[in-house]
C-alpha cells in the first residue's frame, strides 16, 4: 500500500507544485500548530502555502521573535495562537488537529508527550528523542492516546530508497546477504553543523550517529525487512582533525582575523560570506543570521559561533563512525558515516543478494542499477522525482512526500500512508542506541527479541 501511494503521488503530479491539486476532493482540511519555526519547521509549514485547502497553520510557538513572526505573517495566524513557549499552547484547550515539532533534539520529548496527551497528532523531527527511555515514553503515550505519530525519517520517502525496497521484495536479487551504506556528510557541512553548529556537542544535542544517521540506520532496517531482526551490533568511531592539537601554526581564533584563512578549506569566510557575495542566501547561510546579507553575515562571523576557528570549538561528536549489524538470518550490514567528503549527503548503497546486486548513487541525479547474476546483465531503474516546490524540495523531494503522507493520512484516515510511524521508528532508534553503546563500551551489543540490550 505505501509503495502504491507514493507512486500515485508522482502520477498525480503533486510533485510539480500544482497548488490546486487535491482541492474540492471532499476530504477535510487539517489544522496545525507549529512548534519550532526554524529551518525545518518553516520548511514544512510551506505545505500550507501550497495547499491551503488541505492544510492550515493556525498556531506557532517559538521563543525567537523573528522566526515566530515570519510564520505568523505568512500564514495569517491569529495573535491568540502565537506563543513564545510551547507550554503556553499546551495549557490551552485543543485548537488544532496536529502539531509539527521541530524544536532542538533535546527538546522533543516534552512537547511530544504533552500534545499527545491532549489528542494532537504529531509530525516529529528526527531524532525522536535523545535517550532510549524518552523514545519509549513518546511511543507509549502516542499509542495510549491513539495518536498518529510520523517521525521525519525523510529518506524512506525518497524514490531511490523505496525503489530499493521494492526490488528486494520482488525477489529479483534473491536473498539479501549484505548491505553497505555510506553517508558522506560533506566537509563543509560537517564543519557547519557538527563543529560550529547546533549538533557539535553531545551534551547540548546528541551524538552524531543519532543526529545525522538515525534515518540511515532506519533505511538498513527497512531494506532488510521485518522477517529478520537485528541480533548483534558493533561500532567504532573517533573525532579526527577538528581538535585543538590539529590547529595549524599561525591560525587565529576567528576566521575573519586569521592570517592563514585563505589556506583553510573550513574557512567561515568561504562557507558563508563568499556565498552571500555570489548571491546564495539559502542553507547554510540562512541558518547563521535572520537576514542573510553581507552586513549581517559579516557581523555573525565576527561575534557568533559560526565564525569560530574549527580547531577552537567545544565540539566532541564523532567525525567518522562505522557501525555493523548482524541479523538473525545471518545477513550483515554496515553503515559508514564520514565527515571528510566532497559529496554532500549523497548516499552510496550496495545491496548484495544471492541472485544479483543493487547499486545506488543517491546524488542530485539518483539512479539505481540492478545486476542479474544469471544473465550477467545490468539494468538501470529510473527513480528521479518530478521536482518539488520551494522550501519542500529538500532531500530530493523527500521533505514534500513526508509531510504530504502525514497530511493525507489525517485527511483520509488512512494511517498506513505514514511510512515512519511509532513502532518502526522506535525499533531503528534502538539500533542507534545499541551502536553507541557498542562504541562507548568497546563491545558487541546483543539485541534481545524485545529490542532491549
Amino acid at each position: 500500500m505505501s509503495f502504491k501511494f507514493i507512486r500515485e503521488l508522482f502520477k498525480l503530479g503533486k510533485m510539480s507544485g500544482d497548488k490546486k491539486q487535491g482541492s474540492g476532493d471532499g476530504a477535510k482540511q487539517v489544522t496545525c500548530l507549529l512548534i519550532g519555526a526554524g529551518a525545518r519547521g518553516f520548511g514544512y509549514a510551506y505545505y500550507a502555502v501550497c495547499y491551503p485547502e488541505q492544510f492550515k497553520i493556525v498556531g506557532v510557538a517559538d521563543p525567537r521573535d523573528f522566526y515566530r513572526k515570519r510564520v505568523q505573517d505568512e500564514n495569517k495566524v491569529s495573535s491568540e495562537f502565537v506563543f513564545k513557549d510551547w507550554r503556553e499552547a499546551a495549557e490551552r484547550e485543543k485548537f488544532a488537529d496536529c502539531v509539527i515539532i521541530a524544536t532542538p533534539d533535546r527538546e522533543h520529548k516534552g512537547p511530544a508527550v504533552a500534545f499527545a496527551q491532549k489528542g494532537y497528532h504529531i509530525l516529529l523531527e528526527k531524532p525522536m528523542a535523545v535517550t532510549e527511555e524518552d523514545c519509549r515514553e513518546i511511543v507509549s503515550v502516542c499509542k495510549d492516546n491513539k495518536i498518529v505519530l510520523a517521525v521525519c525519517h525523510v529518506l524512506r520517502y525518497m524514490p531511490w530508497a523505496y525503489k530499493i525496497r521494492e526490488i528486494i521484495e520482488s525477489g529479483e536479487i534473491g536473498e539479501v546477504v549484505n548491505i553497505q551504506h555510506t553517508e558522506p556528510v560533506g566537509f563543509f557541512h560537517f564543519a557547519h553543523s557538527y563543529v560550529r553548529g547546533n549538533w557539535r556537542n553531545e551534551k547540548l544535542s546528541s551524538n552524531s550517529l543519532l543526529a545525522k544517521c538515525c534515518h540511515d540506520v532506519d533505511l538498513i532496517k527497512y531494506w532488510m525487512g521485518d522477517s529478520s531482526k537485528c541480533v548483534r551490533v558493533s561500532s567504532f568511531g573517533s573525532l579526527a582533525h577538528f581538535r585543538k592539537e590539529d590547529k595549524p601554526q599561525g591560525a587565529g581564533d576567528r576566521c575573519l582575523d586569521c592570517s592563514i584563512e585563505s589556506q583553510c578549506p573550513y574557512s567561515a569566510k568561504k562557507i558563508y560570506l563568499d556565498r552571500v557575495k555570489q548571491g546564495h542566501t539559502s542553507w547554510p547561510v540562512s541558518v547563521i543570521t535572520e537576514v542573510p546579507d553581507i552586513e549581517s553575515v559579516t557581523e555573525a562571523l565576527k561575534s557568533g559561533p559560526y565564525g569560530r576557528c574549527v580547531y577552537e570549538c567545544d565540539n566532541d561528536v564523532m567525525s567518522q563512525q562505522v557501525s555493523t549489524f548482524q541479523f538473525e538470518n545471518g545477513a550483515t550490514a554496515s553503515l559508514t558515516m564520514v565527515a571528510f567528503s566532497s559529496r554532500l549527503c549523497a548516499r552510496e548503497v550496495k545491496v548484495y543478494g544471492t541472485k544479483g546486486e543493487i547499486t545506488c548513487d543517491a546524488s542530485h541525479f539518483p539512479k539505481v542499477e540492478v545486476f542479474d547474476f544469471l544473465t550477467q546483465r545490468k539494468r538501470e531503474v529510473e527513480c528521479r522525482s518530478q521536482g518539488a516546490m520551494g522550501r519542500l524540495s529538500g532531500h530530493g523531494g523527500g521533505d514534500y512526500l513526508l509531510i504530504d503522507s502525514f497530511v493525507q493520512a489525517l485527511r483520509t484516515g488512512k494511517e498506513n500512508l505514514v511510512l515512519t510511524g511509532a513502532d518502526d521508528t522506535l525499533a531503528s532508534h534502538l539500533l542507534v542506541f545499541a551502536a553507541e553503546k557498542a562504541r562507548k563500551d568497546d563491545c558487541v551489543v546483543h539485541i534481545k527479541p524485545d529490542g532491549t540490550f
